[in-house]
């Protein structure tokens, strides 16, 4: 059974830090490009970060870079988001995604987590 479990959301104020992390089960982790995407309350989902298999690669959304930091440990089947100088902007469910394209389009994703910045 596929599973990714995302953790480390919470509230935050503004200009503070959070670290995400998404635990992955049930695949071959190593072959799978790991993302982080969110979704604020009435707005669409849209990608924040990714990283590829072997971790060499890295992806930002604008909006993020500079502040947002994706990293894997492939030992640990996990994948962490590690955020600084949050935003009230920043404030949405953050779920995790893992991607392959080696037999047709494969997509998980994570249930989400909560992660609200605000004084």
């Amino acid at each position: 059974q596929v599973q990714l479990v995302e953790s480390g959301g919470g509230l935050v104020q503004p200009g503070g830090s959070l670290r995400l992390s998404c635990a992955g089960s049930g695949f071959i982790f190593n072959d799978y490009a790991m993302s982080w995407y969110r979704q604020a309350p009435g707005k669409e989902r849209e990608l924040v970060a990714s990283i590829a298999s072997t971790g060499r690669h890295t992806n930002y959304a604008d909006s993020v870079k500079g502040r947002f930091a994706v990293s894997r440990d492939n030992a640990k089947n996990t994948v962490y988001l590690q955020m600084h100088s949050l935003e009230p902007e920043d404030t949405a469910v953050y779920y995790c995604n893992a991607y392959s394209g080696r037999e047709g389009d494969v997509n998980y994703w994570g249930q989400g987590t909560q992660v609200t910045v605000s004084p």
